[in-house]
């Protein structure tokens, strides 16, 4: 009888593909920007068109109290690899693309007279003393791979320091450099040559298959953190005219530009579908969908607003339902039930310690956690009681924006606390039953004060355990200076300046800083405050056809680019690596074919500042040298 029961055993693992792994995959796909409303998960678009997203539903779960951490993206991101709390960290505003390494909040001592509290100024950089969920899973065996947007700091801070074997684009900034269409503008990220007009999510799709297509034995971890649907607003022209067609201007949601940014998207998710079920590996990976936060209401594109995540109030920026509020999958085979629903409240914090529990994989010692396993609503269960918070201690200029404040939702309930938002310094709140006023237009709070009572006595709870920098009263206020019934309304953005004289200095002799500062000492450039987008920029118009740009320089190492812009049309690279933290010389081959119009020297970000002694131009045809010593 054993015999015969270890020969059954043995012959079923031999019919097992070849890429089973007993450990089963892990994918993480986070939407940038993709508001509730914006997929047709939930029956609120009649404009878009999520077919992807929806066969990814089919396969397993779909909550429909999925929430972000923060109205804003790394905030989030850092909760969802750290299953911690903002609150805890400080990140509390998306700053990780700063020059500035900040690992702290602090409070400043007092604010500005209209404002009735001080904001915490936030850390710029996600420490890495935090465990992330990549770090645990490489410990476990996982191959894990980052794609797409970061923005959780450059490096020593990137997602090759936070347990990733492979980052791709390597890129610390906010959003695409300078579009979703090629040609973009990352350091060492280029479009395919062979693929015109290429479009930034089928780029990265593209290479999230060759990283499946290498571990397909598994186990792997990828993170695919799109750039989407976050700004800039463009798209592939010919999705935007089909869209264009389809426009309803009595439909809040009308803008063709986002609908075709918002099925590139979903292309992407199918891209990732095939080619798991192309290995043969989706029935061994986990799949989880979610967002960063609420749709964008507050920017224009195509004359309107970007999205409408009508019926909830607000969006990215503000803590009611449309700001944290966002798409939520969960694929999980064995676990979750195809076609399944669940109302359950999930947050972002809560994907780490549930992949922890369903995975039998042990937490760090002393390693703690503000998220909590889900994995009894992944069975088809409920999470009675469960409270979730989000924590926005600053103040905003979107529409329906909130003074500094934090929430906690528990069941139908959800409770916002204002900071010292009422008469003497004590505590404002809203209190909305959601499963009655989704909009949240009802404030229950004058009629509920003892469940008022309780669920701030969560919130206080709450910020004690996590050790958040709270806002507190501001010593510089004057009443005289505040408006209160401009809470809410969105500010207008301040009218662009006339176009001021040239006020560069002199002694960099034609080239001008930007996204940083340049000065000159002693013949030395010395640029400091490097943004992710930092240059230097000369025009070059004088010199045509294949060149060279050499330039002495003293910097840390890394990668960067010198561009031309022939004619002010699109930009054309060359590359360079700079090898050390001493003083070298780097040339660089201009393959031009005409004018080099523009020139711009690009520095990588960093906190030292960079030095360089002089740049040179030289065209190789006709042996024109412009060479510039500061």
């Amino acid at each position: 009888m054993k015999l015969f029961l270890l020969t059954t055993f043995l012959s079923l693992f031999a019919v097992l593909p070849a890429s089973f792994s007993a450990q089963p995959n892990v994918i993480i796909i986070l939407a940038d920007d993709l508001g509730w409303s914006d997929t047709t998960l939930y029956g609120t678009t009649k404009f878009y068109q999520t077919p992807n997203v929806e066969r990814l539903a089919k396969r397993g779960m779909t909550f429909t109290r999925a929430y972000s951490a923060s109205p804003l993206c790394s905030p989030t991101r850092s909760a969802l690899l750290t299953g911690l709390s903002p609150a805890r960290t400080g990140i509390t505003v998306p700053n990780c693309h700063m020059p500035q390494v900040v690992l702290e909040a602090t409070v400043a001592k007092k604010g500005p007279p209209n404002q009735k509290v001080v904001q915490p100024g936030p850390p710029t950089r996600l420490k890495t003393e935090y465990r992330t969920l990549a770090e645990t899973l490489h410990d476990a065996g996982y191959a894990t791979g980052h794609f797409g947007k970061w923005h959780l700091g450059p490096e020593p801070f990137s997602p090759l320091q936070q347990g990733f074997d492979v980052d791709v684009p390597h890129h610390p900034g906010p959003g695409p450099a300078g579009s979703y269409v090629a040609p973009w503008r990352f350091a060492d990220f280029d479009a395919d040559p062979d693929v015109p007009d290429q479009h930034i999510e089928d780029r990265m799709a593209k290479e999230a298959v060759k990283f499946m297509e290498q571990h397909k034995g598994g186990p792997f971890y990828l993170n695919y953190w799109m750039f989407s649907v976050h700004a800039p607003f463009d798209a592939k022209k010919a999705l935007i005219e089909k869209y264009r067609a389809r426009v309803n201007p009595a439909d809040p949601q009308h803008s063709p530009t986002y609908a075709a940014m918002v099925e590139s998207m979903d292309d992407a998710v199918g891209t990732l579908l095939d080619t798991l079920d192309r290995l043969k590996i989706a029935d061994n990976t986990i799949i989880i969908f979610t967002a960063d936060n609420g749709g964008n209401m507050y920017d224009k594109v195509d004359d309107t607003t970007p999205t409408s995540n009508v019926p909830l109030r607000g969006g990215k920026a503000c803590l009611f339902e449309g700001g944290t509020r966002v798409p939520g999958i969960v694929v999980w085979p064995g676990i979750t039930q195809a076609g399944a629903h669940s109302d359950a409240l999930v947050q972002s914090e809560d994907y780490y310690p549930t992949l922890l529990e369903g995975l039998s994989l042990k937490s760090a010692p002393e390693q703690q956690f503000d998220g909590s396993s889900i994995l009894v609503a992944l069975k088809g269960g409920d999470l009675p009681g469960k409270a979730i918070f989000q924590y926005f201690p600053h103040y905003g200029t979107v529409p329906d924006w909130l003074p500094p404040a934090v929430s906690v939702h528990r069941d139908d309930w959800k409770l916002i606390r204002i900071f010292h938002g009422a008469e003497k310094g004590a505590h404002r709140h809203l209190l909305f039953n959601l499963k009655a006023d989704l909009g949240e237009k009802n404030n229950l709070a004058a009629q509920k004060p003892e469940l008022v009572a309780e669920l701030d006595a969560l919130i206080e709870t709450f910020l004690k355990d996590t050790h958040a920098v709270v806002p507190v009263p501001n010593p510089a206020f004057d009443p005289k200076q505040y408006h209160p019934e401009l809470e809410g309304k969105q500010q207008p953005k301040s009218k662009a300046k006339a176009p001021a004289k040239d006020d560069s200095d002199p002694a960099l002799q034609g080239w001008k800083a930007r996204d940083c500062k340049a000065t000159v000492k002693d013949s030395i450039v010395r640029v400091t405050n490097i943004g992710f987008e930092c240059f230097l920029g000369f025009g070059a118009g004088k010199h045509s056809g294949p060149s060279t740009a050499t330039f002495r320089i003293k910097a840390k190492p890394g990668t960067s680019h010198f561009d031309w812009l022939p004619g002010g049309g699109k930009a054309e690279r060359a590359p360079f690596t700079l090898k050390g933290d001493d003083w070298q010389e780097i040339t660089v081959q201009i393959p031009a074919t005409g004018p080099l119009g523009i020139v711009r020297l690009y520095l990588p970000m960093q906190e030292q500042p960079v030095e360089i002694d002089w740049i040179e131009l030289c065209s190789t045809d006709g042996g024109k040298v412009t060479r510039t010593e500061f």
